[in-house]
């Protein structure tokens, strides 16, 4: 559980801007920039001096990699870098220390001394105390002391206070300039902070075939042509400034594995940074590479079927491997097993024998982890057990699993959780996990390009997940990791805090963000044009949009909203600081604009073909549009590639990953169809008339409402379908199929004409909270019987499909209206987890 903010006299950066120019707030600053000098604060820059930091030669590396770090980022501040120097002596004049509990020379002897209180952090998981102390030795009047319960805790520490200062998590992966100032001091006081929500925390890079692996080859790791060693020192860090500690690394064809680079591991212990492996990796092991393409060469000879029922021997040994090597470093076990890659275990076809087959797998991988992995502090060696599309299927026919590991749900690669832990669940020693998707690659379609699930729908589910006992994992596919840094972030921050971002609040996050990124001044627009640019999306994605249909209407105000936040964004670009363009094209301007062309291109090229079969001149105008959309496109990602960053990102950003059908410059009216269409035209006698509009109710626009015992029906600002959502609260809450009177309702009122109505309740398209429970709701029109509806549906079904691609599941109740006039519809909410987004009468 998150403890919160410890606060006495709370802590505070207050930055003196003594430059002659202004310049704007960054960073979530918790005093106001002043130009006095404050004699009772501690001086961390002061005319022209850094104070020096002080670590220990014994502690972590990762302290060191932190310390070092921050003098970096003084150095950015203020143009004056901090000396570092090992404890080996006391020190003399005003010093940052920065030490782990028991690892340092000096935070021992402040909590010797009873200078420092180390009650608070003692035994706690990532924990971090940030204090000014007075006279902590003699010579020294004044130390900045940053103290952490473990090796994470103080380098999380360390970066804390760097996020205080205005540096930004982004600072290196996204151009996020910190504002100079020409003196930094910490006002007196004590934070501590952790343990997080959730003990693992942390991202898997996938996909990574056009953005990710080409860049670092052309950048970073030029000698291995591929993602290396000095590519994961930048996402190593990274991690730590987001308070993440865990990765799977990448692992799609072409990317060679992890452990194939020996400085890899090595370098994610000294980061101390957890390896794990994804769903589809057993025993950390890239069976993509390592048994399809490097087998022959690591062993001397081909390897066997990957069927461990045919070839146990060969695989135990290949598993075995793979343990020698990793033993010594911190690490989280996947057990089970899928095919090589992202597909079903091969085996007999008999789905019980698959059962037995899993389940003798997993004994064995066991078997191998307790004869070489020590479990540290006495806590067993953490494993971890995914049931990734098929392995549900096979857990829910019947797998035991031991109940230490951890079971990690996971969404339907859209982000809605499939299914999540029962009350028996719930129980196990190993608890639960989530694996969850801000980019993907699959049915029914990808979303590789720009990224647009919005934090609403990340804290609802991931929230609902941490309700029902989700704590021990999360990790967020986040693909090439640009352009989904704003929703990386967003997850991660939840899950160090799960209670900071509710689905009640988290609509707020965008200002928040942009408050930290681009300062207080610009704030509002920006964010504001996010929540657009998610609720947008909600409807279809950019990547989706050939795969939903829209109604005239709905194009046309679609493109309106869209053109909209696109001039906003290019009129604030104005207003944004030298030092900020290039993070604001990155983080605001490309996916905005990316976002609008994407619509324009393919609703103005289907359009000129309806009007050229009609002999609509017209129609040439829109295909001239959609081409001037797709060469904007081009444009756009040119500029992101070869002119931002001084040519920096070249090879991150494509605008046709996996080279998509979408991506593509869409058939067009010419003039020859403009004239088989005057001459279809002469021909063409009838014209059918069309119906009327269905009236539309927002969720929110309920008249009343009745609430069960102990729950509320609350209102989720940001999500779902056109922007709010209505639900019951808490989470596990009962249902009410079979007393629906008794269930919680909302009324709405609507003038209706006498005859057949018909209500389509729109919700958001999640499941139920785990198997047994449904996504019903039932509707009454001037208090006729309630008919039930359950949009609950299969993943991976037709139905599922389109619900994903459209941003809503909906059901249908017919009605019959006796009289016109003033009707009562009562919308019972029978499970929870339903999200109800809109009502639709016709």
């Amino acid at each position: 559980m998150f403890q919160r903010s410890t606060i006495f006299n709370f802590l505070a950066l207050v930055l003196l801007a003594l430059a002659a120019c202004p310049c704007h707030a960054q960073g979530p600053l918790t005093a106001p920039l002043t130009s006095a000098y404050a004699a009772q604060a501690f001086p961390l820059v002061h005319a022209h001096q850094a104070a020096p930091l002080y670590y220990d030669a014994k502690d972590a590396e990762v302290v060191r990699v932190a310390a070092e770090a921050f003098a970096g980022d003084v150095a950015r501040v203020t143009g004056v870098r901090p000396s570092l120097r090992i404890s080996a002596k006391l020190p003399n004049g005003p010093a940052v220390i920065i030490g782990t509990l028991g690892k340092s020379r000096l935070i021992d002897q402040l909590v010797a001394s009873g200078k420092l209180k180390p009650g608070p952090l003692r035994g706690q998981w990532e924990s971090y105390a940030i204090s000014v102390i007075e006279k902590p030795f003699p010579g020294v009047p004044r130390a900045l002391v940053i103290t952490g319960s473990d090796r994470r805790g103080t380098a999380f520490g360390v970066f804390e206070v760097a996020r205080r200062m205005g540096v930004s998590p982004w600072v290196w992966w996204a151009d996020v300039v910190p504002a100079h100032h020409a003196a930094l001091y910490v006002q007196p006081g004590r934070l501590v902070q952790g343990p997080p929500s959730v003990q693992y925390r942390g991202i898997f890079l996938n996909d990574e075939d056009w953005g990710l692996r080409p860049w670092a080859a052309r950048h970073l790791d030029k000698d291995v042509h591929d993602i290396g060693p000095n590519t994961y020192a930048h996402i190593f860090e990274l991690l730590l400034r987001l308070k993440a500690n865990y990765i799977w690394p990448a692992m799609h064809p072409g990317t060679k594995a992890f452990y194939h680079y020996p400085a890899d591991p090595v370098l994610a212990n000294r980061y101390a940074i957890v390896v794990g492996s994804s769903h589809c990796e057993p025993m950390l092991r890239n069976n993509v590479f390592e048994w399809a393409e490097n087998y022959e060469y690591e062993y001397g000879q081909k390897p066997g079927e990957w069927r461990y029922d045919l070839n146990g021997p060969q695989m135990h040994r290949y598993w075995e491997d793979r343990l020698k090597q990793s033993a010594r470093y911190e690490s989280v076990y996947t057990v089970g097993m899928r095919g090589i890659h992202d597909g079903s275990m091969p085996g007999p076809p008999d789905r019980a024998a698959k059962v037995r087959l899993l389940d003798s797998i997993i004994t064995d991988q066991r078997s191998l982890l307790r004869a070489y992995v020590k479990p540290i502090n006495g806590r067993p060696v953490p494993q971890i057990f995914c049931p990734y599309k098929e392995v549900l299927t096979l857990y829910q026919s019947g797998l035991k699993l031991p109940d230490d590991v951890t079971i990690v749900w996971a969404d339907d690669n859209h982000g809605y959780i499939r299914q999540l832990s029962n009350q028996e669940e719930q129980k196990r020693s190993g608890g639960s996990g989530v694996y969850y998707h801000l980019s993907y690659w699959g049915a029914p379609q990808d979303y590789l390009w720009l990224s647009s699930i919005s934090p609403p729908l990340v804290s609802y589910e991931l929230s609902k997940a941490y309700a029902l006992g989700a704590r021990r994992l999360w990790v967020v596919n986040v693909g090439d990791i640009k352009p989904a840094e704003l929703e990386t972030e967003f997850a991660l921050d939840l899950a160090w805090n799960v209670g900071r971002w509710t689905p009640a609040t988290a609509a707020q996050y965008p200002l928040h963000w942009a408050t930290e990124t681009f300062g207080t001044k610009l704030a509002p627009a920006i964010a504001h044009i996010k929540q657009e640019y998610y609720r947008l999306a909600q409807a279809a994605k950019p990547e989706h949009l050939s795969g939903v249909t829209f109604t005239a209407v709905e194009a046309d105000k679609r493109l309106a909203d869209y053109q909209k936040i696109a001039t906003e964004a290019q009129k604030l670009q104005q207003q944004v600081p030298a030092t900020l363009q290039d993070a604001y094209f990155e983080l605001v301007l490309y996916p905005t604009q990316g976002a609008r062309l994407m619509n324009e291109k393919v609703i103005y090229a289907a359009r000129s073909l309806e009007l050229a079969k009609q002999g609509d001149n017209r129609a040439l105008v829109l295909a001239q549009r959609a081409q001037a959309a797709y060469d904007q496109i081009q444009a756009l990602t040119h500029r992101y590639n070869n002119e931002i960053a001084g040519g920096k990102w070249a090879g991150m950003m494509s605008s046709h990953p996996r080279d998509q059908k979408v991506f593509e410059m869409p058939p067009v009216a010419t003039a020859a169809l403009v004239a088989e269409g005057k001459a279809a035209q002469k021909t063409t006698v009838t014209q059918v008339a069309a119906g009327p509009a269905p009236l539309l109710i927002a969720a929110a626009a309920y008249t009343g409402k009745k609430e069960a015992n102990n729950e509320h029906l609350t209102l989720l600002p940001g999500l779902g379908l056109e922007g709010n959502g209505l639900t019951r609260q808490p989470y596990d809450v009962p249902s009410f199929a079979t007393v629906v009177a008794n269930a919680p309702y909302l009324e709405y009122r609507a003038d209706l004409t006498a005859g057949p109505h018909t209500v389509t309740v729109r919700c958001l398209p999640t499941f139920g909270l785990y198997t047994g429970r449904g996504l019903r709701y039932a509707v009454s029109v001037n208090n006729s019987p309630p008919q039930i509806v359950d949009v609950n549906v299969p993943a991976d079904s037709k139905q599922w499909k389109e619900n994903v691609l459209r941003g809503f599941s909906q059901g249908q109740t017919p009605h019959e209206v006796a009289a016109s006039g003033p009707a009562t519809i009562r919308l019972y909410l029978l499970d929870p987890g339903v999200v109800v987004n809109q009502l639709q009468i016709q």
